[in-house]
């Protein structure tokens, strides 16, 4: 079931042979790795090593993962693609997204807008008639409400997207 979802996020969404390569991991880990809560990361991160020889840890107490492509490949693109993958493949409807600064959350924010001209899920048919709710630092309150609404859609897709240097800030009381 994963390879139709692979084919056709990475057809959509025009994905370049790094990101196909990336998308195509990320489907494989889903395969073999408990998505689940309990999930155990002991067992999780030897599943991972008998496929993938150059994992080492996961470095927290839970499932993580990193890919590194090279500067202009196209991650915030491939960030579209493994929440589409993610969405579509696994059912997980909540994402977090955390931007290093400003610049980048900002155009996290303008890039996961659609209408824009590099919206991220431009070709996923999923998300064109049911948007993904995007929840910023400055929507926080109003989004937190909106999904208390009684006829809430366990089908909505939430996005996240969240400033280190805005929560370092709050966190100094600043």
């Amino acid at each position: 079931m994963g390879i139709l979802h692979i084919n056709a996020i990475s057809n959509r969404l025009s994905l370049r042979p790094p990101q196909r390569d990336s998308l195509e991991i990320l489907g494989r880990v889903c395969e073999i790795v408990s998505l689940a809560k309990d999930a155990d990361p002991a067992a999780a991160i030897e599943a991972i090593k008998s496929e993938y020889a150059t994992v080492e840890d996961f470095e927290r107490e839970f499932p993580s993962l990193c890919f590194a492509l090279a500067t202009g490949v196209g991650k915030t693109r491939l960030m579209g693609a493994f929440i589409s993958y993610l969405y579509l493949a696994e059912h997980i409807r909540n994402f977090f997204v955390l931007a290093p600064n400003l610049t980048i959350y900002n155009k996290l924010i303008a890039d996961f807008t659609p209408n824009t001209p590099k919206y991220v899920f431009r070709g996923i048919g999923e998300f064109t008639t049911n948007p993904p709710m995007l929840i910023t630092g400055d929507t926080y309150e109003q989004a937190a409400s909106a999904r208390g609404q009684l006829f809430d859609n366990p089908d909505d897709c939430h996005i996240n997207i969240f400033n280190i240097s805005k929560i370092n800030s709050e966190v100094r009381g600043g």
